[in-house]
């Protein structure tokens, strides 16, 4: 099975597992702030969502495009989008499906796009490629998910 393939399940799984352990979670836990400048485990949600987001649109403009500026502002995603007032079931759910979203561009890569790049430096130049940007957004979902269940 081809690598993406395995990063693409990997993904599915984790989001999965994420949704039962999300059922231990009480609605006072996902708002509550650890400190004030510090995201809750609903805006840490929100922050995946914007991570998909983002990589969706690096996976799809980096296949012909080549070193595209796509630069994310995580702060300011989480804060304009207001995560801390919507509706958790609403973010959990767009989360698993901006996540089918992200698996269902992974598997539709061709091969030999997987090596183009995008440039996301903020000030500077700070290439990756396609194959980087899907195996550091397991990486970031298992960071965060870990975050949210502890």
């Amino acid at each position: 099975m081809h690598p993406v393939l395995v990063q693409k399940n990997e993904i599915m799984q984790l989001v999965n597992q994420a949704l039962i352990d999300f059922e231990n979670i009480d609605e006072t836990a996902w708002n509550d702030k650890p400190q004030p400048n510090k995201w809750s485990k609903k805006e840490l949600l929100g922050h995946l969502i914007d991570s998909a987001s983002n990589n969706i649109r690096r996976l799809i403009v980096g296949q012909y495009e080549q070193g595209v500026k796509i630069i994310y502002h995580q702060d300011e995603w989480v804060a304009y989008q207001n995560y801390q007032a919507a509706d958790l079931e609403e973010v959990k759910t767009l989360w698993k499906l901006s996540n089918n979203q992200i698996c269902r561009v992974i598997e539709n890569i061709p091969p030999e796009k997987l090596q183009n790049t995008c440039d996301t430096g903020k000030g500077k130049t700070a290439l990756h490629s396609l194959s980087y940007f899907i195996e550091d957004y397991v990486v970031h979902l298992k960071y965060h998910l870990n975050q949210i269940t502890a």
